[in-house]
């Protein structure tokens, strides 16, 4: 989808909305997440998944018929409920179906899935959007949603049954207190950033109730000292949303930056991304390793390290005298370091939960990576905008603009800059990753 977005928001006239593509389908999934949470602890992670796939699917049909810039974010937000209950459930399911000495290498299964459509995802896509039409991207991945199906649900099904309690109900899981705040976090979320990408006076009381609602909401729905980088499980959790929004934010605007800066191709663009899809997998078997398990909280630091080292090295791609396959080079180095960031996270999180929490804590770790795809990729927009980006579409079409008639740098470096930032953080915080011996 990255590989076809650039082409989807000029057809439809909304460069200037870029971001909210991403975050629209974030600040969905924040609600979802919640939802998925409850849903599995109180009635276990099969009707949450299933709905999920469903809500996914609908999703891309939605935005692959959009008419307008709105009906496709409207789409992707779709999307971002279907996502948001697939991932916490799926953590559940390897909670109940695996025992502990087995969870790094699930974990590290997950990553290696993302092996062949990375391999074959960019250039297909580019294929598709250059001979198609960025539509086909999305109208077609729906068909690719039934063979999993057909595979998974037998397994699934010798699950043991969860029999729901006394406020196991739909009405009662969707009125829980952890629901109510992440919607209302998903709301202030999309009203700070409507107001941070129109800067006028008007806005202001929209930024003032977007931060009243999210605050208060995201305070109380994450554990205690998530951001006070608390030891323990309070750090895991700010980890996460600190190398996911760095990464998505960073890797949202690649492939804008390589067609409008570079003159590059939809496809070549996204074939930039593959190297990390490749990389991210290694790193997660890294990880997975018996012997590297006493060192599981110092890798999440080295991943950190490695993610900022391979944002930095993006915008370099900006000199005319850089080869463009620096940000291949960079990607790889940075999947790696996700690899070894993302999948320790897991492992720590199953670590320190508690059978009972382990569907509302893995809810708040999927909750801190949309919190923070949704913070950092509309602080991304919001600098991209400042710094002269909305002008990138008015001066050269999406799939064939030139270096020579598209230069705005400076949006661009801003926004890496700025994600680089966040993953040096990540790695600082990473050393409170270890309990305390107080607290066991």
């Amino acid at each position: 989808m990255n590989t076809a977005m650039p082409v989807a928001a000029h057809a439809l006239d909304g460069i200037g909305r870029y971001a909210f593509a991403f975050s629209a389908f974030f600040t969905a999934s924040l609600f979802a997440m919640a939802l998925s949470g409850e849903w599995s602890d109180r009635r276990g992670p099969l009707a949450p998944l299933f709905t999920g796939i469903t809500a996914f699917g609908v999703g891309l049909l939605i935005a692959g018929c959009a008419q307008t810039m709105g009906m496709f974010i409207a789409g992707r937000a779709v999307q971002g409920i279907g996502g948001g209950l697939v991932v916490v459930s799926l953590y559940v399911v390897v909670g109940r179906a695996y025992p502990e000495r087995l969870r790094p290498s699930i974990m590290a299964s997950f990553s290696a899935a993302w092996v062949v459509p990375v391999i074959v995802g960019p250039l297909l896509a580019g294929t598709v959007t250059e001979q198609l039409g960025w539509r086909w991207v999305f109208l077609a991945i729906p068909i690719l949603i039934l063979l999993p199906l057909a595979v998974m649900l037998p397994a699934l099904r010798k699950l043991p049954r969860t029999e729901p309690g006394p406020r196991g109900g739909v009405r009662h899981i969707l009125t829980d207190r952890r629901c109510r705040l992440a919607l209302a976090v998903a709301v202030g979320a999309s009203l700070l950033q409507y107001a941070g990408q129109h800067p006028a006076w008007s806005a202001l009381p929209l930024a003032a109730a977007g931060l009243a609602l999210l605050v208060p909401a995201i305070v109380r729905l994450l554990p205690r000292g998530t951001f006070r980088a608390a030891r323990g499980l309070p750090t895991v959790v700010l980890m996460r949303g600190l190398a996911a929004g760095a990464l998505v934010a960073a890797e949202s605007f690649i492939p804008l930056l390589l067609v409008t800066q570079r003159g590059l191709s939809a496809t070549l663009a996204g074939l930039s991304l593959t190297g990390g899809g490749l990389t991210w997998a290694l790193g997660s078997y890294v990880q997975s390793r018996r012997r590297l398990e006493p060192h599981r909280e110092r890798l999440m630091g080295l991943g950190m390290l490695l993610l900022a080292t391979a944002i930095a090295m993006v915008p370099l791609a900006l000199l005319d005298g850089v080869p463009v396959w620096i940000v291949a080079a960079a990607w790889t180095v940075g999947g790696f370091g996700m690899g070894l960031n993302i999948s320790s996270g897991g492992v720590l999180l199953l670590k320190l939960s508690r059978p009972a929490e382990a569907g509302s804590n893995s809810a708040s770790l999927q909750m801190s990576d949309a919190l923070g795809n949704v913070t950092f990729v509309g602080i991304s927009g919001v600098l991209f905008v400042a710094f002269g980006g909305g002008a990138v579409a008015a001066q050269a079409p999406a799939t064939t603009a030139s270096a020579s008639s598209a230069a705005h740098p400076a949006a661009f470096v801003a926004v890496f800059a700025a994600m680089a930032g966040v993953a040096v953080a990540g790695a600082v915080v990473s050393f409170r990753l270890r309990p305390s011996a107080a607290l066991g």
